[in-house]
């Protein structure tokens, strides 16, 4: 017996012993407990989480078992991507959601659009979690709505056949609620700011939370200039707040990713604690650029010294306090961070990289196996990568180093529309159709993401139905390029009324009201158009 018809007996059982309960119909009862399958957001964080963990042990087993979500800034955003998902491939396996730090900065923030420097409410982040998860739940029912009416509809018509097809559909039913990796930023504060902010992220439904290791109130875009790393050990409590957090709660198989900035950040804010040679704080240290000292007389007035490799070192100090570290050793800082972190708590990790080239991937990725050999990435594919220039440049060398003649191309100018048609950018298009599947079996990344595609998505599309519909066009602009695509194409938000959530209101009145309901879908309803 499925969950529904056992919630229907349990309702008439109910019904049975409470004699005032006799205008509740069970079945319309058990609808809607099957609607909201999900009651708080901590159901959805445990569920999610499982989802993960399955996950990344078939990756492990197969890589070609990768995952894949896209930054959504609005739970409209997220529920529709949800919806095309379930559409076009029949399930939502493998595909989450991301929140992105930097869309709550540039849209969410009651103080306006803002960099994304950690500056917007820590609140807005929890917020964005529960209204994503709001929106995939009412998805859900609207869902399961029509699968009620179709249910009804076949039973009146006596079709005993459809009504067991549409039955079996009910009782099978695949929710649109996935994970979601969520972007608690450098933390807000220090472990205990870091840990509260988790707590409120879990309670609101994220199984997944990425953390970096950069300063908090110095914190930068991973892909703007002036990063600033902290010490692992300040990074490491927070690893242990966010995992507190989990368990508290009760979300035992909550998923922590480790984001390192140490390949762009050039600067630290701190001079690690170490109390003896070759410990983490040690290793930290070691990076640090500066000059070594033979006396007193060689400090001026300010200068800090540190002793290292047995000597005294006096690192390079800012006017602004930070420390700089030695160049080209950013990998190596990578390399230790993602180490340290997978061994003191972190379950994924993100290298953010300033562009997308495989090889610089697997190299670091590599070396961590070596310590950590199930290590597995949750990677960026940014918008902040000029794609096309990127791989069209890579293409350019890969065949030059190979001998082939280049001559008909001008390296720095690949970007030009002028090479669009050439072997060059074909071949250039293709190495980018397989970046992820080529990444996740190269380079370990388990989880591809593109933090803020939507932002750029809703940009386009606003800009082209203005110029068409300020322009010439008018309200051909709209008709053409939005509302016949919709119907065409089958975009369920055609019926605009429905999605919002129109159906389930009256669906709802006549549970409520029967007979005397006053609904909104009747013939008038100007919906009906779209048949």
């Amino acid at each position: 017996m499925s969950s529904y018809q056992q919630d229907i007996e349990a309702i008439s059982q109910l019904r049975k012993e409470r004699d005032a309960w006799h205008a509740i119909n069970p079945e319309y009862a058990a609808r809607m407990k099957a609607q909201n399958r999900f009651k708080t957001g901590l159901d959805i964080a445990r569920y999610t989480a499982s989802i993960m963990r399955k996950d990344m042990a078939e990756y492990d087993a197969n890589p070609a078992a990768y995952t894949q979500s896209l930054g959504c800034w609005h739970g409209f955003i997220g529920q529709q991507k949800m919806i095309s998902i379930k559409k076009h491939f029949g399930n939502t396996n493998k595909r989450y959601l991301y929140l992105s730090g930097w869309m709550i900065a540039a849209l969410r923030s009651e103080f306006g659009p803002l960099p994304d420097q950690s500056m917007h409410e820590k609140t807005a982040v929890p917020a964005l979690i529960e209204e994503l998860y709001t929106f995939l739940r009412q998805a859900d029912a609207r869902e399961m709505g029509g699968l009620f009416r179709e249910l009804d509809a076949a039973r009146a018509a006596g079709d005993t056949a459809k009504a067991d097809e549409i039955q079996n559909k009910i009782d099978n039913f695949e929710t649109h609620v996935v994970p979601i990796v969520a972007d608690i930023d450098a933390g807000f504060g220090n472990e205990e700011a870091t840990y509260l902010l988790a707590k409120k992220m879990i309670e609101a439904g994220a199984c997944a939370i990425q953390i970096e290791n950069q300063v908090s109130d110095e914190k930068q875009c991973g892909h703007q200039d002036g990063k600033v790393t902290v010490p692992h050990a300040d990074f490491l409590a927070k690893i242990n707040a966010v995992r507190y957090a989990f368990l508290e709660l009760g979300v035992d198989e909550g998923v922590i990713v480790a984001r390192t900035d140490s390949l762009g950040a050039g600067l630290t804010k701190q001079i690690a604690v170490t109390n003896e040679p070759g410990d983490l704080g040690d290793k930290y240290n070691s990076f640090l650029d500066g000059d070594y000292i033979e006396s007193a007389d060689d400090i001026a007035n300010g200068d800090v010294v540190v002793k290292a490799n047995g000597k005294l070192l006096r690192p390079k100090r800012l006017p602004s306090g930070l420390f700089q570290f030695k160049k080209g050793s950013g990998e190596d800082r990578v390399v230790l961070d993602c180490i340290t972190s997978l061994q003191n708590g972190a379950d994924l990790l993100w290298i953010e990289t300033e562009k997308p080239h495989i090889g610089q991937i697997a190299a670091m990725v590599n070396r961590i196996r070596e310590v950590v050999p199930n290590a597995k990435l949750v990677y960026n594919n940014s918008p902040s990568f000029n794609w096309t220039l990127n791989f069209r440049q890579q293409v350019f060398d890969a065949w030059q180093e190979a001998g082939k003649d280049v001559s008909a191309y001008d390296r720095a100018k690949l970007m030009s529309v002028d090479y669009d048609q050439t072997e060059l950018a074909q071949e250039a298009d293709n190495r980018i159709r397989s970046f992820q599947a080529d990444a996740a079996r190269e380079a370990g990344i388990f989880h591809h993401l593109i933090t803020l595609p939507t932002y750029h998505t809703a940009a386009l599309s606003t800009d082209n139905l203005s110029k068409g519909y300020f322009g010439a066009e008018g309200m051909l602009a709209y008709v053409q390029g939005v509302q016949r695509q919709e119907i065409r194409q089958g975009i369920a938000c055609v019926k605009h009324q429905n999605m919002a959530g129109s159906d389930m209101g009256d669906d709802h009145k006549e549970y409520f009201s029967g007979d005397a309901a006053l609904k909104a879908s009747g013939k008038d309803n100007t919906m009906n158009q779209f048949g």
